[in-house]
């Protein structure tokens, strides 16, 4: 490379982290709601609604670190494309970067994804690479980035590209915003995993700031995360397909970290759309099917402290919108199809918001 060329290109990456971190500034933070239980008195509930950010999800975050990452390894040239493998709303806040930076993007997916995702990739300009078996999206990737392209990988550096320690990260935020509430150290924090970079983020700042509050990840029922950490085995794999998308991988993920998290509760798929449900008549909107696990494993740890007369609070995610689930989990037909019946589900999580005990939850 010569002195111009490198004085080039230390120019276009200047000017596109400039643009990072403007559009940082622009997004500020997402909004902490309260829910406050009938069954659970004492006990706070607190949603972080990732489903604000402009691109509308938790991976709007996940999105930008990546870009960060690469550019700052010096990955990321001007005029490189750009690939990653995803389950949809990585690949759209991918997408919105991509656009803002002037770069063209791929996203490579599984075929069942919601259709509005697959859509809305394709909106911001980006192009979708379909695979029929959702374990071939990594494969499938890296003959991009053999191509040239610039993998972003976020399953392999999702815990890595973001600073962990605060830098505005989401654990800093949550603990920053709750400064003033009747519990403002949480006793647990909840979140899914799909990446594993989230909890990663938010296990590695508790123990940083030395606070007492405990991880809960929420998982699908028989998913890899809950299989892997229950064995403490890496190699853990599953056949099941994701019905719950984002979440529910086939494979631990090298960004899970089992040392950080101090539980794993499941949850059938039924369960999880049945709190989708519970979750817009309580905040008056509607949002993805791992929100609705995430509010499950949070009901599961409130009847817990209620038995044993704790007070306290419990923070999880809302991590996309339920519109981008239009033609799945919200369409009764798409539920049918798939033998998927909530309504039990509902019935007994309805029974523990009123109760504040805990209703055994039918399997899918």
């Amino acid at each position: 490379m010569t002195p111009a060329d490198d004085t080039a290109l230390r120019a276009w990456v200047a000017d596109a982290l400039g643009k990072l971190r403007r559009e940082a500034a622009r997004s500020a933070d997402t909004h902490l709601l309260r829910i406050d239980l009938p069954g659970f008195p004492g006990i706070e509930f607190y949603f972080k609604d990732e489903a604000a950010h402009p691109t509308g999800s938790l991976k709007h975050r996940l999105a930008r670190s990546l870009y960060l990452y690469a550019l700052c390894n010096g990955k990321l040239r001007p005029g490189q494309p750009v690939v990653d493998a995803s389950s949809g709303s990585t690949a759209i806040s991918e997408a919105w970067f991509a656009r803002l930076l002037g770069l063209r993007f791929t996203a490579v997916m599984p075929r069942a994804t919601a259709p509005r995702k697959i859509t809305d990739v394709e909106d911001l300009g980006g192009h979708v690479d379909l695979v029929d078996n959702p374990g071939e999206v990594y494969e499938r990737a890296a003959w991009h980035a053999a191509q040239g392209a610039c993998h972003l990988d976020q399953f392999g550096q999702a815990e890595r590209a973001t600073d962990w320690r605060g830098n505005n990260n989401i654990a800093e935020s949550i603990i920053g915003q709750l400064a003033a509430e009747p519990h403002p150290d949480p006793a647990w924090i909840v979140c899914g995993a799909g990446t594993g970079g989230t909890s990663a983020t938010i296990g590695r700042y508790l123990r940083y700031r030395g606070l007492q509050t405990r991880l809960c990840v929420a998982e699908p029922e028989g998913a890899a995360f809950a299989v892997g950490w229950r064995t403490r085995d890496r190699s853990a794999t599953v056949e099941r397909p994701a019905i719950i998308e984002g979440i529910g991988r086939c494979r631990v993920e090298p960004g899970f970290l089992f040392e950080v998290v101090d539980e794993v509760i499941e949850v059938p798929d039924v369960a999880s759309i049945a709190a989708m449900k519970l979750l817009e008549e309580q905040l008056g909107r509607r949002y993805g099917g791992s929100s609705g696990t995430n509010l499950v494993a949070c009901l599961q740890l409130a009847t817990r402290m209620r038995e044993r007369g704790e007070e306290g609070s419990i923070v999880s995610l809302l991590c996309d919108p339920g519109e981008r689930y239009d033609q799945t989990l919200y369409c009764p037909d798409w539920l049918r199809r798939n033998g998927l019946d909530p309504a039990p589900a509902e019935a007994a999580l309805r029974g523990t918001l009123a109760s504040g005990e805990w209703q055994a939850l039918p399997s899918r």
